[in-house]
């Protein structure tokens, strides 16, 4: 064989065994620079300390308990932030004088104006007194989240029926950890938590949407997954969508229930 062609098939594997040995020599040290960080032993306990971001200073009202960084969606003076799901005109529901609305039967379900995604949802809710029937027309109404999941409201006092429909379940999807239900026609309080499905760019969705409520206090929801849509019949639906409105419920049974004090904080 040629004396040129030996001479460049050398170098050419002294070249190569070269290369090996660099990178076998960087993936040594990498490793060991690693293992030296992994074994690293702090001494000092600012060594652990983080010091920003700092997190935004928000201020609760002594008398409200509101956060100055919410919108109030309701405070007894006016249905400004809200119109009527059916035909986006003025809300029809009863304004009573001690600051709360009622909901006016066969008027409809109302909404919010705004849209939201991520939130924190305050609201409070009273069942009718006054009211005789029983089951599922017992003081029903519902907070729906983005026009679409339905946290429940009845009055179940007395009055039992299917529990994944019961207050305080994800309608038809998740039973609640428990029943914290005031007496009849006292005010009742959900804290929801709740956070937004994602859908891709074909609209698919690629996370679910997520709910921790509690009533009263306790926690009845704990950070369940939505399945979809809270369907009366048939299974949960998923159809792309973004932010949607906070919908409360007209179920047309003369229930007569009524909210007051509803803020919200996105998230």
């Amino acid at each position: 064989m040629n004396k040129y062609i030996w001479t460049g098939l050398f170098c050419i594997g002294l070249t190569s065994c070269q290369n090996k040995n660099s990178e076998a020599q960087t993936q040594d040290k990498q490793s060991k620079e690693t293992t030296a960080v992994e074994k690293k032993e702090f001494t000092k306990p600012e060594e652990t300390e983080v010091w920003k971001p700092q997190p935004k200073q928000i201020n609760v009202d002594p008398i409200s308990k509101i956060p100055s960084d919410a919108l109030v969606l309701f405070d007894g003076s006016n249905f400004d932030r809200w119109t009527s799901s059916v035909d986006s005109t003025t809300v029809k529901w009863i304004m009573n004088d001690d600051g709360s609305m009622t909901v006016k039967d066969k008027t409809g379900d109302i909404q919010t104006k705004q849209n939201f995604g991520d939130v924190q949802l305050h609201i409070e809710w009273r069942s009718n007194p006054e009211s005789s029937v029983t089951g599922q027309n017992k003081s029903n109404s519902g907070v729906f989240l983005q026009n679409r999941y339905e946290l429940q409201i009845l009055d179940n006092n007395n009055n039992e029926t299917y529990v994944n429909g019961q207050v305080g379940s994800v309608y038809k999807q998740s039973i609640p950890l428990a029943r914290v239900s005031a007496p009849t026609g006292k005010w009742n309080t959900y804290e929801i938590i709740y956070r937004q499905p994602i859908f891709d760019a074909v609209g698919n969705k690629i996370k679910s949407a997520y709910i921790t409520a509690l009533h009263n206090g306790v926690l009845i929801q704990d950070h369940f997954e939505i399945l979809g849509t809270t369907e009366y019949i048939g299974l949960p639906i998923n159809k792309p969508h973004g932010k949607a409105p906070i919908k409360l419920q007209d179920h047309q049974d003369k229930s007569g229930v009524s909210f007051r004090n509803i803020w919200v904080r996105e998230l």
